[in-house]
Protein backbone atom coordinates (compact mmCIF):
# COMPACT_ATOMS: atom_id res chain seq x y z
CA UNK A 1 0.00 0.00 0.00
CA UNK A 2 1.87 3.60 -0.84
CA UNK A 3 1.71 6.14 1.79
CA UNK A 4 3.31 9.22 2.35
CA UNK A 5 6.25 8.77 -0.31
CA UNK A 6 6.68 4.71 1.04
CA UNK A 7 5.21 0.85 -0.07
CA UNK A 8 4.04 -0.34 2.91
CA UNK A 9 5.09 -3.87 2.57
CA UNK A 10 3.92 -6.03 5.36
CA UNK A 11 5.06 -5.90 9.15
CA UNK A 12 8.47 -7.12 11.12
CA UNK A 13 8.29 -7.40 15.23
CA UNK A 14 5.25 -4.96 15.07
CA UNK A 15 7.11 -2.37 12.80
CA UNK A 16 5.98 -1.52 9.65
CA UNK A 17 8.46 -2.02 6.93
CA UNK A 18 8.66 0.28 3.92
CA UNK A 19 10.38 0.71 0.38
CA UNK A 20 11.51 4.42 -0.53
CA UNK A 21 9.79 5.50 -3.55
CA UNK A 22 12.88 7.57 -4.86
CA UNK A 23 15.47 4.34 -4.02
CA UNK A 24 13.58 1.92 -6.12
CA UNK A 25 14.73 2.66 -9.46
CA UNK A 26 18.08 1.15 -8.02
CA UNK A 27 15.90 -2.40 -8.98
CA UNK A 28 14.78 -5.19 -7.09
CA UNK A 29 14.31 -9.12 -7.07
CA UNK A 30 11.21 -10.97 -5.59
CA UNK A 31 12.41 -14.38 -5.30
CA UNK A 32 11.30 -17.88 -3.36
CA UNK A 33 10.02 -21.36 -4.20
CA UNK A 34 6.15 -21.66 -6.17
CA UNK A 35 3.60 -21.08 -4.44
CA UNK A 36 4.88 -19.12 -1.50
CA UNK A 37 3.60 -15.64 -2.34
CA UNK A 38 5.56 -14.17 -5.51
CA UNK A 39 3.29 -13.18 -7.63
CA UNK A 40 0.79 -11.47 -4.40
CA UNK A 41 4.00 -9.64 -4.14
CA UNK A 42 4.19 -8.36 -7.27
CA UNK A 43 0.42 -7.49 -7.70
CA UNK A 44 -0.04 -5.54 -4.62
CA UNK A 45 3.72 -4.01 -5.16
CA UNK A 46 1.82 -2.76 -8.62
CA UNK A 47 -1.04 -1.74 -7.19
CA UNK A 48 0.59 0.34 -4.67
CA UNK A 49 2.96 2.01 -7.64
CA UNK A 50 0.15 2.65 -9.40
CA UNK A 51 -1.47 4.75 -6.28
CA UNK A 52 1.92 6.81 -6.51
CA UNK A 53 1.18 7.71 -10.20
CA UNK A 54 3.67 5.51 -11.64
CA UNK A 55 3.32 3.21 -14.98
CA UNK A 56 3.71 -0.26 -14.42
CA UNK A 57 4.38 -3.29 -17.04
CA UNK A 58 3.58 -6.68 -15.58
CA UNK A 59 4.73 -9.47 -17.29
CA UNK A 60 1.56 -11.88 -16.96
CA UNK A 61 3.09 -15.61 -17.22
CA UNK A 62 -0.01 -17.33 -15.40
CA UNK A 63 -2.69 -14.93 -16.64
CA UNK A 64 -4.09 -13.85 -12.82
CA UNK A 65 -3.11 -10.80 -12.92
CA UNK A 66 -6.05 -9.80 -15.24
CA UNK A 67 -8.66 -8.67 -12.02
CA UNK A 68 -6.55 -5.74 -11.05
CA UNK A 69 -9.44 -3.92 -13.03
CA UNK A 70 -11.94 -4.81 -10.67
CA UNK A 71 -12.50 -4.00 -7.51
CA UNK A 72 -11.65 -6.48 -4.51
CA UNK A 73 -14.35 -8.40 -3.68
CA UNK A 74 -15.10 -8.18 0.92
CA UNK A 75 -13.94 -11.84 2.78
CA UNK A 76 -13.82 -12.79 6.52
CA UNK A 77 -9.75 -13.43 5.77
CA UNK A 78 -9.63 -9.74 4.04
CA UNK A 79 -10.98 -8.11 6.77
CA UNK A 80 -8.99 -9.53 9.42
CA UNK A 81 -5.72 -8.85 6.95
CA UNK A 82 -7.16 -5.26 7.14
CA UNK A 83 -7.37 -5.57 10.97
CA UNK A 84 -3.72 -6.95 11.55
CA UNK A 85 -2.19 -4.75 9.29
CA UNK A 86 -3.78 -1.59 10.65
CA UNK A 87 -4.97 -0.63 6.85
CA UNK A 88 -8.34 1.32 8.01
CA UNK A 89 -6.35 4.22 9.39
CA UNK A 90 -3.65 4.04 6.15
CA UNK A 91 -7.23 4.91 4.21
CA UNK A 92 -7.31 1.50 2.47
CA UNK A 93 -10.48 0.80 0.33
CA UNK A 94 -11.48 -1.53 -2.19
CA UNK A 95 -11.19 -0.04 -6.06
CA UNK A 96 -9.74 -1.47 -9.91
CA UNK A 97 -6.93 -0.17 -11.35
CA UNK A 98 -6.23 1.64 -14.64
CA UNK A 99 -5.20 -1.41 -16.79
CA UNK A 100 -4.27 -1.70 -20.79
CA UNK A 101 -3.97 -5.76 -21.57
CA UNK A 102 -1.40 -6.69 -24.64
CA UNK A 103 -0.81 -9.31 -26.38
CA UNK A 104 2.08 -10.40 -29.04
CA UNK A 105 -0.99 -12.08 -31.24
CA UNK A 106 -3.11 -9.66 -30.30
CA UNK A 107 -6.00 -12.18 -28.91
CA UNK A 108 -6.29 -10.67 -25.26
CA UNK A 109 -5.37 -7.61 -25.63
CA UNK A 110 -3.74 -4.82 -28.07
CA UNK A 111 -1.36 -6.34 -30.48
CA UNK A 112 2.15 -5.51 -29.58
CA UNK A 113 4.60 -5.03 -32.62
CA UNK A 114 8.00 -4.14 -33.53
CA UNK A 115 10.17 -4.41 -36.79
CA UNK A 116 13.47 -6.40 -37.58
CA UNK A 117 15.38 -3.96 -38.08
CA UNK A 118 14.63 -2.59 -34.12
CA UNK A 119 15.10 -5.75 -32.62
CA UNK A 120 18.61 -6.10 -34.18
CA UNK A 121 21.17 -8.85 -34.86
CA UNK A 122 21.96 -9.75 -31.39
CA UNK A 123 18.45 -9.96 -30.13
CA UNK A 124 17.20 -12.03 -33.47
CA UNK A 125 20.54 -13.85 -33.02
CA UNK A 126 19.29 -15.61 -29.80
CA UNK A 127 15.07 -15.88 -31.36
CA UNK A 128 16.47 -17.96 -33.76
CA UNK A 129 19.09 -20.20 -31.83
CA UNK A 130 21.79 -19.51 -33.97
CA UNK A 131 25.54 -20.20 -32.95
CA UNK A 132 28.24 -17.13 -33.00
CA UNK A 133 29.51 -17.63 -36.13
CA UNK A 134 25.61 -17.51 -37.64
CA UNK A 135 24.82 -14.29 -35.68
CA UNK A 136 27.97 -12.82 -36.84
CA UNK A 137 27.04 -13.28 -40.52
CA UNK A 138 23.54 -11.75 -39.13
CA UNK A 139 25.63 -8.72 -38.24
CA UNK A 140 26.76 -8.46 -41.52
CA UNK A 141 23.40 -8.63 -43.10
CA UNK A 142 21.86 -6.04 -40.76
CA UNK A 143 25.30 -3.53 -41.40
CA UNK A 144 24.69 -4.23 -45.53
CA UNK A 145 21.04 -3.26 -45.24
CA UNK A 146 22.10 -0.32 -43.35
CA UNK A 147 24.53 1.03 -45.37
CA UNK A 148 22.30 0.82 -48.37
CA UNK A 149 19.11 2.47 -46.69
CA UNK A 150 17.03 -0.89 -46.74
CA UNK A 151 14.37 -0.70 -43.81
CA UNK A 152 13.88 -4.69 -42.24
CA UNK A 153 9.88 -4.69 -41.42
CA UNK A 154 9.27 -8.42 -41.24
CA UNK A 155 10.59 -11.38 -41.81
CA UNK A 156 9.34 -11.47 -45.33
CA UNK A 157 11.84 -8.30 -45.48
CA UNK A 158 14.76 -10.48 -43.98
CA UNK A 159 13.97 -13.35 -45.82
CA UNK A 160 14.71 -11.35 -48.94
CA UNK A 161 17.85 -9.69 -47.90
CA UNK A 162 19.48 -12.70 -46.98
CA UNK A 163 19.00 -14.26 -50.32
CA UNK A 164 20.05 -11.38 -51.87
CA UNK A 165 23.05 -11.06 -49.93
CA UNK A 166 23.60 -15.06 -50.40
CA UNK A 167 23.37 -14.63 -54.33
CA UNK A 168 25.70 -11.29 -54.18
CA UNK A 169 28.11 -12.48 -52.23
CA UNK A 170 31.15 -11.70 -53.88
CA UNK A 171 30.21 -8.37 -54.51
CA UNK A 172 30.13 -8.29 -50.63
CA UNK A 173 32.80 -10.36 -49.26
CA UNK A 174 35.75 -7.80 -50.22
CA UNK A 175 33.98 -5.30 -47.88
CA UNK A 176 32.28 -7.20 -45.21
CA UNK A 177 34.36 -10.44 -45.18
CA UNK A 178 33.43 -13.95 -46.48
CA UNK A 179 29.80 -14.76 -45.63
CA UNK A 180 29.14 -18.28 -46.32
CA UNK A 181 26.58 -19.62 -47.96
CA UNK A 182 25.70 -22.36 -45.51
CA UNK A 183 25.41 -19.74 -42.74
CA UNK A 184 23.09 -17.67 -44.90
CA UNK A 185 20.90 -21.07 -44.78
CA UNK A 186 20.99 -21.69 -41.60
CA UNK A 187 19.52 -18.49 -40.98
CA UNK A 188 16.74 -18.74 -43.19
CA UNK A 189 15.80 -21.99 -41.72
CA UNK A 190 15.43 -20.08 -38.15
CA UNK A 191 13.57 -17.53 -39.50
CA UNK A 192 11.03 -20.27 -41.09
CA UNK A 193 10.93 -21.97 -38.39
CA UNK A 194 10.01 -18.54 -36.22
CA UNK A 195 7.19 -17.47 -38.69
CA UNK A 196 5.19 -20.77 -37.83
CA UNK A 197 5.71 -20.18 -33.86
CA UNK A 198 3.89 -16.55 -34.41
CA UNK A 199 6.95 -14.65 -35.33
CA UNK A 200 4.59 -12.85 -38.35
CA UNK A 201 2.65 -11.17 -36.31
CA UNK A 202 5.04 -9.63 -33.92
CA UNK A 203 7.62 -8.44 -36.47
CA UNK A 204 5.53 -6.05 -38.30
CA UNK A 205 4.03 -2.36 -38.58
CA UNK A 206 2.80 -0.49 -37.02
CA UNK A 207 5.54 -0.76 -34.47
CA UNK A 208 4.77 0.05 -30.67
CA UNK A 209 5.14 3.39 -29.25
CA UNK A 210 6.90 2.94 -26.06
CA UNK A 211 5.44 6.76 -24.66
CA UNK A 212 1.82 4.51 -24.86
CA UNK A 213 2.88 2.78 -21.80
CA UNK A 214 3.36 5.84 -19.64
CA UNK A 215 0.14 7.01 -19.31
CA UNK A 216 -1.74 8.05 -16.07
CA UNK A 217 -5.45 8.13 -15.20
CA UNK A 218 -6.97 10.12 -12.34
CA UNK A 219 -3.64 9.94 -10.55
CA UNK A 220 -3.21 6.56 -11.13
CA UNK A 221 -0.50 5.53 -13.24
CA UNK A 222 -1.65 2.73 -16.07
CA UNK A 223 -0.71 -0.97 -15.14
CA UNK A 224 0.26 -2.75 -18.45
CA UNK A 225 -0.62 -5.97 -18.40
CA UNK A 226 1.30 -8.31 -20.93
CA UNK A 227 -0.58 -11.75 -21.04
CA UNK A 228 2.19 -14.32 -21.42
CA UNK A 229 0.67 -17.64 -21.36
CA UNK A 230 0.66 -18.10 -25.30
CA UNK A 231 4.04 -16.36 -25.69
CA UNK A 232 5.61 -18.99 -22.89
CA UNK A 233 4.96 -21.64 -25.14
CA UNK A 234 8.11 -20.61 -26.74
CA UNK A 235 10.28 -19.11 -24.29
CA UNK A 236 12.82 -17.95 -26.94
CA UNK A 237 10.25 -15.43 -28.31
CA UNK A 238 8.85 -14.05 -24.38
CA UNK A 239 12.61 -13.63 -23.57
CA UNK A 240 14.09 -11.78 -27.11
CA UNK A 241 10.40 -9.56 -26.45
CA UNK A 242 11.59 -8.29 -22.99
CA UNK A 243 15.26 -7.69 -24.00
CA UNK A 244 14.27 -5.64 -26.71
CA UNK A 245 11.95 -3.86 -24.66
CA UNK A 246 14.90 -2.87 -21.87
CA UNK A 247 17.08 -1.77 -25.12
CA UNK A 248 14.40 -0.08 -26.89
CA UNK A 249 13.66 1.84 -23.42
CA UNK A 250 16.98 2.48 -23.05
CA UNK A 251 17.73 4.21 -26.44
CA UNK A 252 14.48 6.19 -26.17
CA UNK A 253 14.19 7.53 -22.84
CA UNK A 254 16.06 10.97 -21.72
CA UNK A 255 18.26 11.09 -18.50
CA UNK A 256 16.15 11.93 -15.69
CA UNK A 257 19.03 11.27 -12.95
CA UNK A 258 17.46 10.48 -9.37
CA UNK A 259 13.75 11.31 -9.74
CA UNK A 260 11.46 10.90 -6.48
CA UNK A 261 9.81 8.57 -7.95
CA UNK A 262 10.23 6.37 -11.03
CA UNK A 263 9.01 6.90 -14.46
CA UNK A 264 7.95 3.41 -15.15
CA UNK A 265 8.52 0.21 -12.79
CA UNK A 266 8.85 -3.41 -14.67
CA UNK A 267 7.85 -6.70 -13.20
CA UNK A 268 9.53 -9.21 -15.17
CA UNK A 269 8.35 -12.76 -14.67
CA UNK A 270 9.92 -16.23 -14.78
CA UNK A 271 13.17 -14.04 -15.11
CA UNK A 272 15.65 -16.99 -15.17
CA UNK A 273 14.54 -17.98 -18.52
CA UNK A 274 15.64 -13.84 -19.75
CA UNK A 275 19.64 -15.43 -19.13
CA UNK A 276 19.13 -19.41 -19.96
CA UNK A 277 21.92 -20.16 -22.51
CA UNK A 278 22.52 -16.41 -23.20
CA UNK A 279 25.71 -15.30 -25.62
CA UNK A 280 28.14 -13.80 -23.93
CA UNK A 281 27.73 -10.06 -26.01
CA UNK A 282 24.31 -9.95 -25.37
CA UNK A 283 24.57 -10.60 -21.24
CA UNK A 284 27.00 -7.61 -21.57
CA UNK A 285 24.44 -5.66 -22.98
CA UNK A 286 21.79 -6.34 -20.29
CA UNK A 287 24.23 -5.54 -17.47
CA UNK A 288 24.71 -2.67 -19.17
CA UNK A 289 21.15 -1.42 -20.01
CA UNK A 290 20.42 -2.46 -16.33
CA UNK A 291 23.08 -0.45 -14.72
CA UNK A 292 22.27 2.53 -17.06
CA UNK A 293 18.58 2.63 -17.21
CA UNK A 294 18.06 3.33 -13.76
CA UNK A 295 19.05 7.35 -14.49
CA UNK A 296 16.20 7.24 -16.72
CA UNK A 297 13.61 6.55 -14.26
CA UNK A 298 13.28 3.12 -15.16
CA UNK A 299 13.11 0.63 -12.32
CA UNK A 300 13.08 -3.23 -12.75
CA UNK A 301 11.87 -5.98 -10.45
CA UNK A 302 12.88 -9.47 -11.49
CA UNK A 303 10.90 -12.34 -10.09
CA UNK A 304 12.29 -15.61 -10.30
CA UNK A 305 12.57 -18.69 -7.79
CA UNK A 306 16.02 -18.48 -7.02
CA UNK A 307 18.54 -15.49 -6.67
CA UNK A 308 21.09 -17.90 -8.52
CA UNK A 309 19.48 -17.71 -11.25
CA UNK A 310 20.41 -14.15 -11.98
CA UNK A 311 23.93 -13.71 -13.24
CA UNK A 312 26.11 -11.56 -10.81
CA UNK A 313 26.68 -8.80 -13.05
CA UNK A 314 23.09 -8.05 -12.85
CA UNK A 315 22.25 -9.48 -9.14
CA UNK A 316 24.81 -6.54 -7.79
CA UNK A 317 22.78 -4.00 -9.14
CA UNK A 318 19.17 -5.12 -7.08
CA UNK A 319 18.83 -3.04 -4.19
CA UNK A 320 15.93 -4.17 -3.05
CA UNK A 321 15.18 -7.76 -2.44
CA UNK A 322 12.15 -9.90 -1.38
CA UNK A 323 13.11 -13.29 -0.22
CA UNK A 324 10.28 -15.72 -0.19
CA UNK A 325 10.67 -19.25 1.30
CA UNK A 326 13.26 -21.93 -0.28
CA UNK A 327 13.00 -25.44 0.10
CA UNK A 328 15.85 -27.59 0.30
CA UNK A 329 16.25 -31.32 0.05
CA UNK A 330 19.59 -31.77 -1.12
CA UNK A 331 23.13 -30.64 -0.67
CA UNK A 332 22.15 -28.23 -4.20
CA UNK A 333 19.06 -26.86 -2.71
CA UNK A 334 21.60 -26.15 0.47
CA UNK A 335 24.22 -24.72 -1.35
CA UNK A 336 21.38 -22.07 -3.17
CA UNK A 337 19.82 -21.33 0.61
CA UNK A 338 23.30 -20.12 1.85
CA UNK A 339 23.64 -17.98 -1.34
CA UNK A 340 20.52 -16.42 -0.85
CA UNK A 341 21.22 -15.85 2.99
CA UNK A 342 24.73 -14.50 1.87
CA UNK A 343 23.12 -11.70 -0.91
CA UNK A 344 21.07 -10.16 2.55
CA UNK A 345 23.03 -7.29 4.84
CA UNK A 346 23.34 -9.47 8.17
CA UNK A 347 20.51 -9.27 11.03
CA UNK A 348 22.55 -10.49 14.45
CA UNK A 349 18.31 -11.52 16.02
CA UNK A 350 18.43 -14.60 13.36
CA UNK A 351 20.27 -16.67 10.53
CA UNK A 352 18.65 -15.64 7.46
CA UNK A 353 19.50 -19.09 5.65
CA UNK A 354 17.75 -21.19 8.73
CA UNK A 355 14.98 -17.95 8.23
CA UNK A 356 14.53 -18.92 4.79
CA UNK A 357 13.49 -22.41 5.07
CA UNK A 358 11.09 -21.79 8.07
CA UNK A 359 9.10 -18.49 5.94
CA UNK A 360 5.07 -19.65 5.70
CA UNK A 361 3.26 -18.74 2.75
CA UNK A 362 3.06 -14.79 2.25
CA UNK A 363 6.48 -14.48 4.75
CA UNK A 364 9.16 -12.99 3.34
CA UNK A 365 12.91 -11.63 4.24
CA UNK A 366 13.16 -8.14 3.00
CA UNK A 367 16.11 -5.96 2.55
CA UNK A 368 15.28 -1.96 1.14
CA UNK A 369 17.79 0.67 0.28
CA UNK A 370 16.92 3.46 2.44
CA UNK A 371 16.71 6.87 1.38
CA UNK A 372 20.01 7.58 1.79
CA UNK A 373 20.82 4.42 -0.46
CA UNK A 374 22.10 2.15 2.36
CA UNK A 375 21.05 -1.45 2.57
CA UNK A 376 18.94 -2.11 5.78
CA UNK A 377 19.52 -5.35 7.52
CA UNK A 378 17.46 -8.36 6.82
Amino acid sequence: MYENGKIYMGLADGARVELALNMCNRHGLIAGASGTGKTITMKVMAESFSDAGVPVFVADVKGDLSGLCREGEDSADMRRRIQDFGLVECGFQYKRYPVAFWDVFGQTGIPLRTTISEMGPLLLGKLLDLNPTQTDILTIVFKIADDEGLLLVDTKDLKSMLQYVAENNAQYSGQYGNIAKASINSILRGVVALESKGGEQFFTEPALNIADWFQTEGGQGTVNILDCRSLMNDTSLYTSFLLWMLSELFEVLPEVGDPEKPRMVFFFDEAHLLFKGISKALLEKIEQVVKLIRSKGVSIFFITQNPRDIPDGVLSQLGNKIQHALRAYTPAELKAVRVAAQAFRANPAFQAEDAIMELGVGEALTSFLDEEGVPAMV
